[in-house]
């Protein structure tokens, strides 16, 4: 399906929708009229050129950015004008192009970081260290455990961020955003930086994501990754959408070889 046009196809059961979403910085219009859906348990990427916009998009969606014009729905609720702790807290986290850890802090730490969003228990209880809090502190460390052994870093839950591999630093930014509970990951370029054996695994990390039932919405330049792991993409040009459809009818729209595949040989 071609659908530069802005059309939603209206029988797919959306987690998000974006409809016509248009964000400028002064004359520069960096996202213009941009219209797509993300199905639920769906595996979508967000794939262009450089400047093509995509992580203005995310921005949109994550709260970090308001738009000027235009709608984002996430589960039936509109985001504009949220914060993004809010947007967090319904249920949408995400990775950084570039990685964003404590770096001086542990594994552990860091994981736990995204386990805060769902922790309640008081400020009183917190000073007085009650019963409830520690259920609370308890029930965090295992929910960060539990998503470092799922990424692969069980084993690694003292060691320091910094002192982490590259691969393994994008996977602990994973674990990161899986312990505040989502029901949409968005990863930007989870895969830049990686090596092919790194890539592979990564892979097939979204493939667990994914059966455990979490949508993801992902940018990424690795184009074997993209065509392997996404059952749809979207494609912007100059911020702009050019092309959205299955990974095989996207890789043959004419305009996005023009604009960024190359020849069909390439990718």
């Amino acid at each position: 399906m071609s659908a530069a046009d802005g059309a939603i196809a209206p029988t797919e059961s959306a987690l998000l929708t974006l409809r016509e979403v248009t964000k400028s910085f002064g004359g520069l219009t960096a996202v213009n009229g941009v219209s797509f859906a993300v199905g639920e348990g769906a595996v979508v990427g967000l794939i262009g050129p450089n400047g093509a916009g995509k992580t203005t998009v995310f921005n949109l969606i994550t709260g970090n950015y308001q738009p000027n014009h235009g709608d984002i729905h996430f589960t039936g609720q509109r985001l504009n004008g949220l914060r993004t702790h809010r947007i967090i807290m319904l249920g949408i986290a995400r990775t950084f192009q570039n990685i964003r850890l404590f770096q001086q802090l542990t594994v552990l730490e860091n994981a736990l970081a995204g386990c805060h969003y769902r922790m309640s228990g008081g400020i009183l209880a917190g000073m007085l260290w009650l019963p409830t809090q520690r259920r609370v502190e308890k029930a965090a460390v295992e929910r960060a455990v539990q998503e470092l052994e799922f990424v692969g870093l069980g084993q690694q839950t003292l060691t320091v961020a910094k002192n982490l591999s590259y691969g393994d630093q994008r996977r602990l930014e994973i674990a990161r955003a899986l312990a505040t509970q989502p029901r949409l990951l968005i990863l930007d370029e989870p895969a830049g930086g990686m090596n092919e054996q790194e890539t592979e695994a990564l892979i097939g990390l979204i493939e667990q994501i994914r059966a455990r039932g979490i949508t993801i919405l992902l940018i990424e330049h690795d184009m074997r990754l993209v065509m392997r792991a996404c059952e749809k993409l979207v494609v912007l040009e100059h911020g702009g959408k050019i092309a959205e459809g299955s990974p095989e009818q996207v890789r043959s729209d004419p305009r996005v070889i023009e604009a960024y595949l190359g020849t069909e040989d390439e990718v």
